[in-house]
């Protein structure tokens, strides 16, 4: 029972409640994952449950390790064998176990966001369907939403009179007839295949009910209907279930999310307990009442009334910016007065900006770079979809199941073999008609008319390396077999032999992979292929997010659900980007937005700043915004509002300003990302008569930099702004009131 006197009473009440359904509303900061860990101890310490017999789901890698550790300080080594795992993971366990009996082997291959949007491009390809009129990603998400209602191809029925749904009907069809002859599954699958399987084998589901006797569900307003089906299936004998959520944090209807699955809770479980989790940890009083304002105005939530016993804190501060640029000038000085002389001891991973969409990054980039701030973007390009990564992977992915064509198709030519697309697609028509895998198909083709001797020569050679890479596979560890694989395929070897940065940048990404699985290695006996090509495929964005470096955080809202930091930067917080203008005006689309907008508010724990820009660049040109209607849910006395202070200098301004050479791309994104882009003039402002009606491409000279041509123009009357291009100074963002351009042609 000392478990207990780490608890509130409201937390205790939360342990102690071990039989039957059991719903915990837990606010932002209250500590769920505390009252979860410590419900797991109870059960294993005082209750006797055995704690194979105890299952915890949520939706990160990194909340399930987080919630595994905490219990194995808790208790020790009697907590070994607790299922503690997100929903991905558990499914794929599940299946690869059972999966034969739905037609598939056991060493199927998980295709990511990456794989699937690949694969789906080369199918409507094969039924001619135009990428404009059906762009690859709406297909995928119309699949994705699918398997997340449960809905198998042969079930779907389209509106007749709806073309693109007809289109998805074709494409459903195809595309899982290929994840079968490749012995594949993607995200969607492991879920909906687990629920049939458990519908179709009622011995296999029965069980999995008496192995998980009490089962505990995080972050349960997220989850989508078919998450919530598997479920209530795995607990319809015992009723032992907990669920812990807050509807106020529901922010992922867009790929599926039901928040009427907590608010309904107790409808489908009518016996169930409810215990509201009210007291936050996190947050100053200023903070959370700001907050509770926000979220006070939606509808459609449970009633909470959050506190804290931490201090009041500092007011909220707001900004209204003239642009973006102006808007990152004002969080780099924020950010600077943290580090004055007797102000804070403050780091740099103290400090984390959220903005609403990635594009809005780019000119809080540009300034962090100028003044030498270091930062990190969350949410970037993923460690694991890097090329030289994804290769290596492919490779491994082959040598576990060699039925992966899409794998195979990645790397049969890689590095150079010597083998073209086109060939590729002659075999990959013929294993289609023949019913094989490629990789059987290749095979059976080597014997078949039709290819040169020189082709078969090189496809028997590829084929020899596969075969002797999964003879390694048996014998050698994971690591010694990466190492040997890489050293086979010269791969290596060719990128040494390039020499140039880029090369080496892929050699030190392919070293840190090894690194990855030695890391794993001492940590258990064997890791095998097969649980290490499942761990890679299920990493989620706040999986890969670490704050070990001394970094400012940047990510979406979306991203930082689950974190949390000393001092947040809300940006653009207007019309049209919070709320996004793709949502729409339904009321769930904007109560949804309005949680959004909550999350990140929640995530600050001592200083939250808040700002807008009365003009936004939208390609190319200016474009005034409204400020936010959440603005005017926030109440005034809890507000300070930050005057304009001008243009801040570099904090190197007496060097040469640090540049992000790999950013150059030659797009107008990163013309504007170089530090040369200022604004120019004597402040001698013109009437609007004197305004010169610049187009992109017109020839123009500066009494300073010489002639240029301009690249694009925004804004309007005294604000306008205009790139342009010298040959002399390269890129400039000048003011054109103040300017003194003349017009050449």
């Amino acid at each position: 029972m000392s478990l207990l006197n780490d608890l509130n009473p409201v937390q205790q009440k939360a342990v102690l409640e071990t039989e039957g359904p059991l719903l915990v509303f837990a606010g932002a900061g209250s500590g769920k994952t505390r009252v979860l860990t410590y419900r797991i101890a109870y059960l294993i310490q005082e209750k006797g449950v055995q704690p194979w017999n105890i299952f915890a789901v949520t939706f990160t890698n990194k909340a399930a390790d987080e919630m595994r550790e905490r219990v194995e300080r808790l208790l020790g080594g009697s907590a070994k064998g607790t299922w503690i795992s997100t929903f991905h993971s558990a499914c794929a366990r599940i299946l690869r176990q059972h999966i034969e009996r739905l037609g598939f082997q056991r060493n199927f291959v998980i295709y990511d966001d990456q794989d699937q949007e690949r694969h789906l491009k080369t199918i409507m390809k094969e039924l001619n369907l135009d990428f404009k009129m059906f762009p690859p990603r709406a297909i995928r998400s119309g699949l994705e939403q699918l398997k997340n209602e449960g809905i198998t191809p042969d079930q779907y029925s389209p509106n007749p009179y709806n073309i693109f749904q007809k289109r998805l009907a074709l494409v459903y069809q195809r595309y899982q007839e290929d994840l079968h002859r490749n012995n594949a599954l993607d995200f969607g699958d492991l879920l909906a295949f687990v629920t049939v399987l458990f519908r179709r084998f009622p011995e296999v589901l029965k069980s999995y009910q008496e192995l998980c006797r009490f089962v505990m569900v995080d972050e349960f307003q997220d989850t989508n209907l078919i998450q919530y089906q598997l479920i209530r299936q795995m607990v319809e004998g015992h009723r032992n279930i907990c669920v812990v959520g807050d509807d106020d944090q529901s922010i992922y209807r867009w790929r599926g999310a039901e928040v009427g699955n907590i608010l309904n809770f107790e409808k489908d479980f009518s016996e169930t307990k409810v215990i509201t989790l009210e007291q936050n940890y996190r947050s100053t009083q200023n903070i959370l009442r700001a907050a509770n304002h926000v979220v006070r105005e939606n509808r459609y939530r449970k009633e909470k009334k959050l506190w804290t016993e931490n201090p009041e804190g500092e007011l909220l501060t707001f900004y209204v910016a003239d642009d973006e640029t102006d808007e990152a000038r004002f969080i780099v000085q924020k950010i600077v007065e943290h580090f004055s002389i007797g102000k804070s001891t403050r780091s740099y991973r103290d400090m984390a900006v959220f903005y609403r969409i990635n594009a809005q990054s780019r000119a809080i980039e540009d300034e962090l770079v100028k003044n030498r701030i270091p930062y990190t973007v969350v949410g970037g390009m993923k460690f694991y979809e890097r090329k030289e990564i994804k290769d290596v992977l492919a490779y491994l992915k082959l040598m576990n199941n060699s039925s992966d064509g899409l794998s195979l198709k990645r790397i049969i030519n890689v590095p150079s073999r010597g083998i073209g697309e086109k060939t590729i697609e002659k075999i990959e028509a013929f294993s289609r008609e023949k019913r094989l895998s490629l990789y059987e198909g290749l095979k059976q083709a080597i014997a078949e008319d039709g290819l040169t001797p020189a082709i078969k020569a090189k496809m028997r050679e590829f084929i020899r390396l596969i075969e002797e890479l999964r003879k390694d596979a048996g014998s050698f560890p994971l690591s010694q077999l990466t190492l040997a694989l890489l050293a086979k395929t010269e791969y290596l070897k060719r990128l040494k032999e390039e020499g140039t940065e880029e090369a080496f940048s892929k050699m030190e990404n392919i070293d840190e992979l090894i690194n990855v699985i030695m890391g794993l290695e001492q940590g258990e006996e064997r890791v095998s292929l097969e649980s290490f090509l499942d761990k890679v495929s299920l990493v989620t964005d706040v999986d890969l997010y670490e704050d070990k470096g001394n970094r400012v955080s940047l990510m979406t809202l979306h991203c930082a659900k689950g974190l949390e930091f000393p001092v947040v930067f809300i940006v653009g917080i207007e019309e049209g980007l919070l709320p996004h203008y793709r949502r729409g005006e339904e009321i769930e689309d904007m109560e949804e937005e309005r949680r959004l907008f909550y999350v990140g508010m929640t995530r600050a724990k001592e200083r939250l700043f808040l700002s807008r820009a009365e003009e936004r660049s939208t390609f190319g040109m200016g474009r005034a915004n409204l400020a936010s209607r959440f603005l005017d849910e926030l109440p005034m006395e809890l507000m300070q509002f930050e005057e304009k202070r001008g243009k801040m200098e570099s904090l190197f301004s007496q060097e040469t300003p640090w540049r992000d050479d790999t950013h150059q791309t030659g797009s107008m994104a990163d013309d504007l990302s170089q530090e040369s882009l200022f604004l120019e003039g004597d402040g001698v402002v013109l009437s609007p008569e004197g305004f010169y009606p610049l187009k992109i491409g017109m020839r123009v000279r500066h009494p300073k930099f010489g002639e240029g041509r301009v690249k694009s123009v925004e804004g309007m009357d005294e604000n306008q702004k205009a790139i342009i291009v010298f040959g002399t100074v390269g890129s400039k963002r000048l003011k054109v009131c103040s300017a003194h351009l003349e017009i050449l042609e």
